[in-house]
């Protein structure tokens, strides 16, 4: 499986995408420590990062063919997880509301 091109492609996307999530969540912690992360900065990781992960998980399952979804492998589990992970962070769509918020001052939803 991973001497296909295509498959080191992914692959090299997926490990791209890992580092750069790892890389803005640990800046933002670091602004967060000394005190000037603004708070939307948060719900900008969160939304991109979750949503990375579970892009990332639904690849991986893919790559694996009918074994993607085996418990044999654990990527269906992996994948699952993040489900849960995206819920209870928040979902994509509310982050983007409170993105929408701090860059035009309107709010879109009701508290």
């Amino acid at each position: 499986l991973a001497a296909n091109q295509l498959v080191q492609k992914k692959l090299a996307d997926m490990q791209t995408e890992i580092a750069l999530g790892l890389h803005g969540a640990l800046a933002l912690g670091r602004a967060l420590e000394r005190g000037v992360a603004a708070p939307p900065a948060i719900s900008m990781m969160k939304r991109n990062n979750c949503g990375k992960a579970l892009a990332i998980a639904r690849e991986a399952r893919d790559m694996h063919g009918g074994n993607g979804i085996s418990d044999e492998f654990h990527v269906i589990r992996h994948m699952v997880n993040l489900e849960t992970v995206n819920t209870y962070e928040g979902t994509h769509d509310v982050h983007a509301l409170i993105l929408g918020r701090a860059q035009t001052g309107l709010q879109a939803f009701l508290p």
